[in-house]
């Protein structure tokens, strides 16, 4: 053993003991890793932050990014509206609800998969009378095992194409995970929602720290073209159970009923007051094609309407101050014509970023005892009402012109100044962020067509990954399918950087001969020279470390003991890429191997020794199937 090997040991067990130990987060010590690497020279420092120029890490923030364009548009609401049923027992509703996230993993990241069908899982769990655990752990199983049926569905599989391309046989394509991974999914699922559901511990939900608002009361428009016009209040009541909500008041003609009648025929134009628990408001819109009542481009172009109006009286009455001792000439008219220019491209391009924010209200605020009709909160704002929670009151006139108590919660609409600005002036406080999404046609069937292009254009060979998404990112920005101070928080940034920084150390590996040192030992002690046990030993070992530190990191490390182990057998690295890509992605043994395991852990009411019990019949049936179809698919 070299004194170069000896040390890349040395430093890959410092950071792995570093990995599981906890303390400190995986970017900062992959970064130290590196660090490290450099130091002792060997990693060059020219080539220290290549990695951040590799083309699965670009493919992991782009994707990243176009998930959650998905997400922000209501993209997925509509799709989880559409394939999930509305009635059936548990093993159909989980069954449903498992396939829907394996499916929507391979084309989106499955933490974001997970984070879009968790609010739909806990009101399954409650309708079914089932603890939230027996429907949030088959799901975030489920979305695991999706997303390595396709290249772009977990970043292991973007990281073995990686490496698989560094090796001089290219990069694997779109769906060339496809045919292992549908089998394994399809079956680890199949046995999910059977059986396995029924080994979850029954656990009570935890107090996550979050915040209850109660229900909200907002108001919906029917417009031309929604499915709600010529039906009886009563149908429509029905479909909007299906969501937890329902109609509390109706306006025609600007005339509110408070109790109208079921049987009532609606009409184009008539406005439902709908109570409905936040999460559910996107369902609820989408079910029956509704609209919120604001409109926030209107009320936006109201308010610079009115802003410029009242800049014009106020440059009016400079002016005519300042003509009393001089005249204006036509320089100065000029500059004052490039910067009315300015200030209206800078509205224009804040109309464009829209926010939705909770805000409630403190006792003593001014807002108290005012409405939105009576603080000009368009006209002077910019922002919309969008809807109020008021815990146990329903007798509300028209939202606008409703009285704001002292612990209301408002659901606003504008851009984040105004908002900001309206929040202090007005004693108000910004609640913790969730998930609050509001619907958009246009925009979701948008951000449906850029992914499907991006898709396309990876899978069929026509553009490199990396080039393809980051086009479809592009797109996103070009037609405002999110704000784009969003884009950048879309991305993960801590998993872009542990990537981008264990790339060079896993190259060290390679070149110091570190991996083929470390594949010989393993194939001489325990596989013994047989390819099929080497390719199970890489398989389970993978998997076995993917249990305990984060699955990207152990791609990252174990690409090139595969490659290693593939050439001192002369068998194909193939085979045992693939069966790195299966290991990284398959950690069901612990809340920590994986981010779908850990954002289940509270809501679920899960410990930390529950996940083995439903995580290793999984495992084991991964192992099982796995390493016939890897020898079917990619013969050694």
């Amino acid at each position: 053993m070299t004194q170069a090997q000896l040390t890349i040991f040395l430093v890959l067990t410092v950071t792995i003991v570093m990995f599981l130990w906890g303390r400190w987060r995986h970017d900062m010590i992959a970064v130290g890793a590196l660090l490290a690497c450099v130091l002792l020279g060997l990693v060059p420092s020219a080539e220290a932050f290549a990695g951040f120029g590799h083309p699965a890490v670009v493919t992991v923030a782009c994707v990243l990014v176009l998930s959650a364009g998905l997400q922000s548009t209501g993209a997925v609401d509509v799709l989880a509206q559409r394939l999930l049923p509305t009635t059936g027992g548990p093993t159909l509703t989980i069954a449903a609800l498992t396939g829907l996230g394996a499916l929507l993993s391979a084309f989106m990241n499955n933490v974001g998969a997970l984070a879009l069908l968790m609010p739909v899982a806990l009101q399954i769990a409650a309708k079914q009378e089932l603890p939230p655990g027996k429907v949030l752990m088959p799901l975030a199983f489920g979305s695991i095992l999706g997303g390595m049926t396709t290249m772009i569905g977990t970043p292991p599989n973007l990281i073995v194409a990686g490496f698989r391309k560094e090796t001089g046989l290219g990069s694997f394509a779109m769906f060339d995970f496809t045919p292992v991974g549908v089998v394994v999914a399809g079956l680890g699922v199949l046995f999910i929602v059977l059986l396995g559901w029924r080994l979850v511990p029954t656990r009570k939900q935890t107090d996550s720290g979050g915040f209850d608002t109660g229900t909200y009361l907002t108001e919906v428009r029917l417009d031309k073209g929604s499915k709600a016009v010529d039906k009886t209040l009563a149908e429509v009541e029905q479909v909007l159970e299906e969501a937890d909500a329902q109609v509390v008041g109706m306006v025609r003609n600007e005339f509110r009923v408070s109790a109208p009648n079921p049987s009532r025929l609606l009409r184009e134009d008539d406005i439902l007051v709908i109570e409905a628990e936040p999460e559910a408001l996107s369902s609820v819109l989408s079910s029956l094609g509704l609209k919120l009542e604001e409109e926030v481009a209107g009320a936006i172009e109201e308010a610079m309407d009115a802003d410029e109006a009242r800049g014009k009286v106020a440059a009016d009455v400079l002016e005519r101050g300042s003509e009393a001792g001089k005249k204006t000439d036509k320089g100065e008219d000029g500059e004052k014509g490039k910067e009315e220019e300015k200030e209206k491209e800078k509205a224009r391009r804040e109309r464009e970023e829209i926010l939705i924010q909770e805000l409630a209200v403190l006792p003593g605020a001014s807002l108290i005892g005012r409405s939105a009709t009576g603080i000009q909160l368009r006209t002077r704002y910019g922002l919309n009402l969008l809807a109020i929670s008021r815990q146990g009151h329903r007798s509300i006139k028209r939202l606008r012109s409703t009285d704001i108590r002292a612990g209301d919660v408002l659901l606003m609409q504008g851009h984040q100044e105004a908002l900001a600005g309206f929040a202090a002036e007005y004693g108000c406080v910004p609640l913790a962020a969730r998930a609050i999404r509001i619907p958009d046609r246009r925009q979701s069937l948008i951000a449906m067509l850029v992914m499907l292009m991006a898709v396309g254009g990876a899978a069929l060979g026509l553009l490199p990954a990396a080039i393809s998404f980051a086009g479809g990112v592009l797109l996103y920005m070009a037609l405002r399918v999110m704000p784009l101070r969003k884009v950048y928080e879309a991305v993960d940034w801590p998993v872009v950087v542990l990537l981008a920084a264990l790339i060079p150390v896993a190259g060290a590996m390679a070149t110091t001969g570190a991996a083929d040192l470390l594949a010989r030992a393993l194939l001489e002690w325990v596989a013994q020279g047989h390819p099929v046990l080497a390719l199970a030993l890489i398989l389970v070992v993978t998997m076995t470390l993917s249990d305990f530190m984060n699955n990207a990191a152990t791609a990252a490390v174990m690409c090139p003991i595969a490659i290693s182990s593939a050439a001192q057998l002369n068998a194909s690295p193939d085979s045992f890429l693939m069966a790195v890509a299966i290991g990284a992605s398959c950690a069901f043994l612990t809340p920590i191997g994986h981010q779908n395991n850990t954002l289940i852990l509270g809501p679920g009411g899960f410990r930390f020794g529950d996940y083995w019990r439903l995580g290793l019949p999984v495992e084991i049936l991964v192992v099982a199937v796995s390493i016939p179809m890897l020898l079917l698919v990619w013969p050694l």
